[in-house]
């Protein structure tokens, strides 16, 4: 079987896909071979990744866009010659007219523009209807990242259930590498104990509640811990942001951080909170469990079934319940720890090997 994996989120900022892309591309390779598998747009010997922009220089990046835009024409049907061999094309959200003589699967990460559609800029909501009319609905097979999306995309879409297959994601194995907290402290000059958040900065986040919550707990808790945010500014991000710049000194921005310091980061936190109202997978709470890090997330969509009882779970519109849950941490460590434990135990199951090798089975399947 020849395997032509779509890999254009290489070329433009991205969080979760691209990190998910960027370890199935490696793994896939190690689990078939090298020869059996393709990286489209020529992108083959992609060795690392950061989240704000290309994986590959400038110059060969716009080279590689404007061949996606080419492709893209209505009618246009290159793609069956750049592809001629390929027995199976797994296709992302870029590609409009994929290749007819392969195989057409595809990976729905999760479906907030059907069900938080106003969480989404219009453009975004277009991009995932035109998706799902040209990649999606003619799909051999399609692949999400959690039974929760699975079900989601099934009822949603209409689509048969035989073609839909969960298959969860993996986590790098920095973050179950006993990564040392003090890089992050030390570089991003921590001195107090903290509770941490990491997401890109968007209202599906829910990080104004979380905001409220801290600003609920007692006093003598927000004095020992500070608050810290990660991630970069998203879209309709800025009534967020400025109350970020008026939070005070307990409340931290780090702004983006890059892949490298993030399992550190984490490690160190006494918490991991992470009330987002909607996620297909969550790589965040998956990569905190990994570390150790005791964690809080939100009692819907695919949270629990990552979480599998291995964190605390809340309401994510419930300001309340969230601040009790943060109070309930950090201040039993009776509690903390036992979450620590079920945790690393829980995120054991997320592997890219095993990743891999259930999407090659798939692939191999159809």
């Amino acid at each position: 079987m020849r395997l032509c994996l779509d890999c254009v989120p290489f070329l433009v900022r991205s969080a979760g896909v691209k990190a998910y892309l960027f370890q199935l591309h490696i793994h896939l390779r190690r689990t078939a071979g090298t020869h059996f598998v393709e990286s489209f747009p020529w992108l083959d010997d992609v060795r690392t990744f950061h989240h704000e922009g290309s994986v590959i220089s400038p110059l060969a990046t716009t080279a590689r866009i404007a061949f996606l835009y080419f492709i893209n024409i209505p009618g246009n049907h290159i793609l069956d010659k750049v592809c001629r061999d390929a027995d199976v094309f797994h296709a992302s959200n870029q590609v409009r007219n994929p290749p007819r003589k392969a195989l057409l699967t595809t990976t729905i990460h999760d479906m907030t523009a059907w069900s938080h559609p106003e969480m989404h800029t219009a453009a975004t909501v277009l991009a995932d209807q035109r998706f799902a009319a040209n990649i999606i609905k003619p799909a051999r097979g399609i692949i999400t990242p959690s039974e929760s999306s699975r079900k989601d995309a099934i009822e949603r879409l209409g689509l048969n259930p035989d073609r839909v297959r969960a298959i969860h994601h993996g986590i790098s194995e920095a973050y179950f590498e006993s990564p040392d907290p003090e890089r992050a402290r030390k570089h991003f000059k921590l001195d107090k104990p903290y509770i941490l958040f990491v997401s890109t900065i968007e209202p599906r986040k829910n990080l104004p509640r979380l905001l409220d919550a801290y600003e609920g707990l007692p006093a003598s808790v927000r004095e020992e811990y500070d608050l810290v945010i990660a991630g970069p500014r998203g879209w309709s991000s800025e009534n967020t942001m400025l109350r970020l710049s008026l939070a005070g000194q307990s409340v931290r921005y780090l702004g983006y951080v890059p892949e490298e310091y993030l399992p550190s980061l984490t490690a160190g936190a006494s918490v991991f909170a992470y009330p987002s109202l909607y996620e297909g997978f969550g790589f965040p709470i998956a990569q905190a469990m990994a570390t150790g890090t005791p964690v809080i997330t939100s009692n819907v969509s695919s949270l629990p079934e990552v979480a599998a009882g291995a964190a605390l779970l809340v309401d994510p519109l419930s300001t309340t319940e969230l601040r009790d849950a943060l109070q309930r941490v950090l201040t039993s460590t009776s509690l903390a720890d036992q979450l620590a434990t079920k945790g690393r135990e829980r995120a054991k199951h997320f592997s890219w090997d095993r990743c891999a090798r259930e999407t090659w089975n798939f692939f191999e399947n159809l």
